[in-house]
């Protein structure tokens, strides 16, 4: 049986959006070792067939005694384990299992799924990024790309890959991600914030959003549904306490929410590959307002399916929300249905699992 290493930093980011990729791995006799720090879904992938590898990843942490540890233990796991092929995901990931891989000639697989701030903001930071960016897909047998906006930064930085594909980000599993009927408007119009509560998200803007539409329009309400790093938690329970949003906190599964919601709001401007919130809303049949950023427009069609507004533009949000708040109910469920269709024809996760499928097979052909 052919060895296929799985590095990610996070549990549910392998779970959540690469599972099918996973099942189709187990399901054509491959032995599938995930490499990733403890979490709740790793006894679940177990289940399912997967050999389990702990090792210790700080994600967004600049320690450099626990990046050495991470590459030094990479390197000891990839020489005992001795994998076919290693497909690897998120930036530390990729850049430091990348950068060993190639050094011992074992076949492997990239995926960008955004660059990362460090990478993007010309800083002297940058070069440093770049040059390790460089050294990691040098020798890769394919990088995957999540949008076309970081395939041209690659280009434009001279960051050379052997082999390169566009693909539609993760990928919305259309069966998890159904379409649900439209609710009316007896309880108010609810939107969504889904994200991790952070400044690069765009919450700043869909606070002052909530606070502004809910005092002109009282039947609106504003949720926000992600884990709080920290910075904003007192600004969060102030807005809770005064009726502008609800805050629920880190949800498992978001869909109990989409079933009453009329609309996702994403002003996100933080290096997306492509939204995963913003897929997931428009499978649902959910009309989403967002950003103009890469990885987010790319998700939706301007006043089709939603609307898109420029990025850290509080005003400009406010007044497409405003123009959502004047369709009338049936023309917000038109948009939503337009939002699923999108996502059928472009975004559905088998073209994902079958990209992966075609090119290890053309590995494996070599």
């Amino acid at each position: 049986m052919k060895k296929v290493l799985i590095l990610v930093n996070r549990d549910f980011v392998l779970y959540n959006f690469r599972i099918e990729l996973v099942e189709r791995l187990l399901k054509e006799k491959y032995k599938v070792y995930i490499c990733l720090p403890y979490g709740d879904k790793v006894n679940e992938m177990i289940k399912m067939g997967c050999k389990y590898i702990p090792v210790d990843i700080e994600g967004r942490g600049k320690d450099p005694i626990k990046d050495i540890k991470l590459i030094y233990n990479y390197k000891k796991i990839f020489k005992k384990l001795r994998p076919d092929i290693i497909l690897m995901y998120t930036t530390k990931v990729c850049i430091y299992g990348g950068i060993i891989a190639g050094l011992m000639n074992i076949p492997y697989i990239e995926n960008i799924s955004g660059l990362g701030t460090a990478v993007e903001q010309d800083t002297p930071f940058q070069w440093f990024m770049l040059k390790l960016y460089s050294l990691a897909v040098r020798k890769a047998d394919c990088v995957f790309f999540q949008n076309r906006e970081n395939m041209n930064f690659f280009e434009k930085h001279k960051i050379k890959c052997r082999n390169r594909k566009l693909i539609p980000g993760s990928g919305v599993n259309l069966e998890r991600w159904y379409p649900m009927p439209y609710p009316d408007e007896k309880n108010g119009i609810h939107f969504l914030f889904i994200a991790r509560v952070i400044k690069e998200k765009g919450i700043e803007e869909y606070l002052a959003c909530a606070k502004y539409i809910r005092k002109k329009y009282p039947d609106t309400v504003f949720h926000v549904l992600g884990p709080c790093d920290g910075d904003y938690k007192e600004i969060l329970e102030k807005y809770q306490r005064e009726g502008i949003i609800q805050y629920h906190g880190m949800i498992q599964d978001t869909r109990e929410f989409m079933k009453f919601s009329h609309c996702t709001i994403h002003p996100s401007f933080y290096p997306e590959g492509i939204s995963n919130v913003l897929l997931e809303s428009a499978a649902c049949c959910r009309p989403v307002i967002t950003t103009d950023r890469s990885g987010c427009i790319d998700t939706v069609d301007d006043e089709i399916s939603g609307f898109v507004f420029p990025q850290r533009d509080t005003t400009a949000l406010i007044n497409k929300v405003e123009k959502f708040l004047a369709l009338t109910n049936e023309e917000k469920r038109k948009m939503g249905l337009n939002g699923r269709n999108k996502v059928k024809k472009e975004f559905d996760r088998s073209i994902v699992v079958k990209e992966y499928m075609m090119s290890i097979t053309a590995i494996e052909s070599e």
